[in-house]
């Protein structure tokens, strides 16, 4: 049985979560420098077994593609050019910062630690992997 990765990917930093081996619980992992995604994918998909990536994809309120929605599509593309034999699947993103945000201050974490961006992307990355899991979507 293999894990699998929730991405929130972003232009300077992309947070990374991965479920337990059993598939129910996400958990935040790190941020990692955008420009070494894929190296850290690899080590990570090296150490441990994989079974599928989880990317949150962004919308407007409206449904339509953001700014970044591009980059993310370009991204997912290369993603599944790396690691051609694990599934990817889109997950919108829509309010997961927000979700991400509340959660922080409802664990009890400190402001200082709720400033550092890194913290709310990895915290984001696993809530667009639980918001997968909940949905039963298992590859």
């Amino acid at each position: 049985m293999g894990r699998i990765v929730g991405i929130d990917f972003g232009l300077k930093r992309t947070g990374i979560a991965v479920t337990d081996p059993m598939k129910i619980i996400a958990s935040p992992l790190t941020t990692v420098a955008t420009k070494d995604i894929f190296p850290f994918l690899k080590d990570y998909c090296g150490k441990e077994s994989v079974e599928g990536f989880v990317v949150g994809m962004p919308k407007n309120l409206q449904n339509q593609d953001t700014h970044a929605t591009s980059s993310v599509r370009k991204f997912i593309a290369n993603l599944q050019k790396q690691f051609p034999g694990i599934g990817v699947t889109e997950v919108d993103e829509r309010f997961t910062s927000k979700i991400a945000l509340d959660a922080m201050i409802a664990g009890g974490m400190k402001k200082k630690d709720r400033r550092d961006k890194a913290n709310i992307d990895k915290i984001s990355a696993t809530v667009i992997l639980q918001s997968y899991l909940d949905g039963n979507q298992l590859f």
